[in-house]
């Protein structure tokens, strides 16, 4: 009696891209991490080998699929030939209404990673990735005003707005996750609100900015 061959053909090549689309997949239809690397592969007819091209554990994977959202994000406003003519603000408000769109597109499974250790401090360990891609794209905004400013005084520090560009990011995460308005309008209206006040801090004009910010946030809390 002849063999029945088993089908191990491939239907695609295994991409970065691939590779996170089955994770996020597997953790969507079950609720759960894989529990091995070899299952995982398994399951879904790649090689462990494929796997370890691209990352070397499940936590290097999440890691990546944080960067990718980010590398994704950068790519989407890039296309806008309007965004070489952005001041540094517009970058940021587009910045973060991009990557929140991506966000809100794979929402189950940010809330289920996110959530899975109840705080987003704990999760700092796949979030390192994005918080340099953050810090590294906010940094290079500040240089290339800086590299156009006539008087030294009025440079602004690339560490410190950095730093306040990745907490203003948690802040906005943590508001997002917990929006509950249509379409998530009142995660644009923060924001709008934060952006602001973290460029009206930087240009020595704060006050009015943080108190409308102020009691924008004491509103949703009190809703």
């Amino acid at each position: 009696m002849a063999r029945v061959k088993q089908n191990t053909a491939k239907t695609e090549e295994l991409t970065r891209d691939r590779l996170i689309e089955l994770y996020m997949n597997y953790i969507l239809e079950n609720e759960e991490k894989p529990g091995t690397v070899y299952k995982f592969c398994k399951q879904n007819n790649i090689s462990e080998s494929e796997f370890y091209n691209f990352y070397g554990s499940f936590e290097g994977l999440k890691k990546g699929i944080w960067e990718r959202f980010f590398e994704h994000t950068l790519e989407v406003m890039q296309k806008s030939k309007e965004y070489a003519s952005f001041d540094n603000r517009e970058k940021m408000l587009t910045l973060y209404y991009t990557f929140f769109e991506i966000l809100t597109a794979n929402r189950s499974y940010v809330l289920f990673t996110l959530k899975e250790e109840g705080n987003i401090l704990k999760n700092a360990g796949q979030l390192k990735g994005l918080r340099q891609k953050v810090k590294n794209y906010t940094a290079e905004l500040i240089r290339e005003g800086n590299e156009a400013q006539q008087v030294k005084l009025l440079k602004r520090s690339e560490t410190i707005f950095s730093e306040a560009a990745w907490v203003q990011l948690m802040f906005l995460l943590k508001f997002w996750m917990d929006d509950n308005s249509p379409q998530f309008e009142s995660t644009d209206v923060a924001i709008e609100k934060s952006v602001n006040t973290v460029f009206d801090l930087f240009e020595n004009t704060p006050l009015e900015r943080v108190l409308d910010l102020g009691k924008f946030l004491w509103k949703e809390k009190m809703a």
